[in-house]
């Protein structure tokens, strides 16, 4: 499953700060973007039906969650990204994203230390 940039909004408000009403997201996203009310709630019923979030259904509001982990989201986002951009190429993907951003010293050393625990598998 794919989200698209608008549900990838909604999911890290959701991952961000857990159950909540399409009110709470709205607000959230409000901060940032010029989004409507009823456009958030149509995403989310959306997103609902596509099985990305659940809901609970209260007596005035229903609160949404979530359905998909972050982790396992940004997993499948790469993997598809690899694939379509870089033709299966993880190699060509880190030369890349190396070669065009200023990486800090911290960064390096964390990449250093995922690259000598997978040589060690």
């Amino acid at each position: 499953m794919k989200p698209t940039d608008s549900e990838l909004e909604i999911l890290h408000v959701l991952w961000a700060n857990g159950p909540s009403t399409v009110r709470q997201v709205h607000e959230v996203l409000s901060q940032s973007r010029d989004i409507g009310y009823t456009t958030a709630l149509k995403l989310m019923q959306i997103m609902y039906e596509k099985g990305l979030l659940s809901r609970e259904e209260d007596a005035r509001s229903h609160t949404y969650t979530a359905a998909v982990s972050e982790e396992d989201t940004q997993r499948n986002l790469v993997d598809r990204f690899v694939e379509t951009a870089f033709r299966g190429s993880a190699s060509k993907l880190v030369m890349q994203v190396l070669g065009q951003h200023k990486a800090s010293r911290e960064e390096l050393d964390e990449i250093k230390a995922l690259l000598n625990n997978l040589d060690r598998n």
